[in-house]
């Protein structure tokens, strides 16, 4: 058994590392009483190891207004009618719930909440960990060390076919976060593309197979544009920045960033509303499908045990996003306390088109199996070499 261990282990980092192109950065973990630091790097994958500075190297990663499905009874009596949690009346179980996150959007969604576990105020008990990059976070999943976690979508396809359906799905917690900005205003749809060169970051990324399904749907194949990869956002912006009418697709909040530095550029297309043209127009059973960045994952071991635990982390996460979502300045305020962003007017810039959101349920379901088949017919090792089951999809 040990010996297995090690094998999943070490091949789902290999996997997962090949996938992001992220660079491994240091670990914080925190406690309900530990302040939480760290940084974002966007890779579109939420990695990296730099805070973000509109006047220094700024971060990168993946705030809708959609909430999700309502919880069960016992969820929702986890949060007061202000949509504060109520921790004295939930009867639910003493279980410390141990969260890992990524510094970037998918934490920023859980900042209102990691700031009411620290005051006391929150129906279970929490222990919250902050990574640079997801390949940190999923050993200790796979160990048994982090009950819950929020990674990439397709890292966590990939995580649920290294451990043999070890793994469900509780939530979309980020929707796309991808956009072209360059400072040329004349592009305006893909066809505007064709002839030029786009520079991105590293090939083989979530920014690499969603741009490249753009272009194929569209028309468009990788004749007739150039791809000129890089291997983080900061080299991107970097070009950016020296030839304003160059073309480049960034993740939020690098895209504020960027942008607070050299006026000239601007966002000429957003990849998440590219991407909900084609499924309204698609006719192959995939209406529903969005841009998916963020999941949020839970171990089937702790979820049989813990169910109604689980149930009331699903309902405080909830109120959590829908807080960052409708109290931004606040959110923006937490965001820097928490070290994901280093300055309040970036994070309040860059929190609506982060696309935090909460989903799960049937449309979580719809969602998420529609872009991972996406990816899947563009590259199965993407997703773990194929499609996670019904099971993946956790309904409550």
């Amino acid at each position: 058994m040990a010996k297995r261990l090690v094998t999943v282990v070490l091949s789902v980092a290999l996997v997962v590392a090949a996938m992001t192109g992220c660079g491994k950065g240091g670990e914080e973990t925190t406690s309900a009483q530990t302040a939480v630091e760290g940084s974002v790097d966007p890779a579109g994958n939420e990695a990296g190891d730099e805070t973000v500075d509109a006047a220094e190297d700024p971060a990168a990663a993946e705030t809708a207004d959609t909430v999700g499905n309502t919880m069960d009874e016992t969820a929702d009596a986890a949060v007061d009618p202000a949509g504060n949690p109520a921790a004295e009346d939930s009867g639910t179980e003493a279980v410390t719930v141990r969260v890992g996150s990524l510094k970037g959007p998918t934490s920023m969604g859980l900042v209102y909440l990691m700031d009411q576990a620290q005051k006391g105020e929150t129906a279970n008990q929490y222990e919250f960990k902050m990574t640079a990059a997801a390949d940190e976070l999923l050993p200790a999943m796979i160990s048994g060390d982090l009950d819950i976690v929020l990674i990439p979508a397709n890292v966590a396809s990939v995580l649920y076919m290294k451990t043999e359906g070890g793994v469900s799905v509780l939530d979309i917690n980020t929707l796309g976060v991808l956009y072209m900005v360059s400072g040329d205003q004349k592009i305006r749809e893909m066809e505007d593309l064709r002839g030029r060169t786009i520079y991105l970051t590293g090939k083989g990324t979530t920014p690499d197979y969603v741009l490249q399904y753009l272009l194929k749907e569209n028309g468009l194949t990788t004749a007739d544009v150039t791809l000129e990869y890089k291997s983080e956002a900061a080299e991107v912006a970097a070009v950016l920045a020296g030839n304003p009418e160059a073309v480049g697709v960034l993740p939020q909040p690098f895209v504020t960033a960027a942008c607070a530095q050299n006026e000239e550029l601007s966002v000429v297309m957003d990849l998440t509303g590219q991407w909900d043209v084609l499924q309204e127009k698609s006719g192959n059973g995939q209406g529903k499908s969005q841009l998916v960045t963020g999941v949020t994952v839970v171990r089937n071991g702790f979820l049989e045990e813990h169910q109604e635990a689980a149930a009331v982390f699903m309902a405080e996460h909830k109120a959590s996003a829908a807080y960052a979502n409708e109290h931004v300045e606040e959110a923006a305020q937490l965001v820097v306390n928490a070290g994901i962003i280093e300055k309040a007017p970036v994070a309040v810039k860059a929190m609506p088109a982060c696309n935090i959101t909460y989903i799960d349920g049937e449309d979580m379901k719809a969602a998420l199996s529609g872009y991972l088949a996406v990816l899947c017919e563009q590259d199965a090792a993407s997703v773990g070499g194929g499609l996670p089951g019904d099971d993946f999809y956790y309904m409550p």
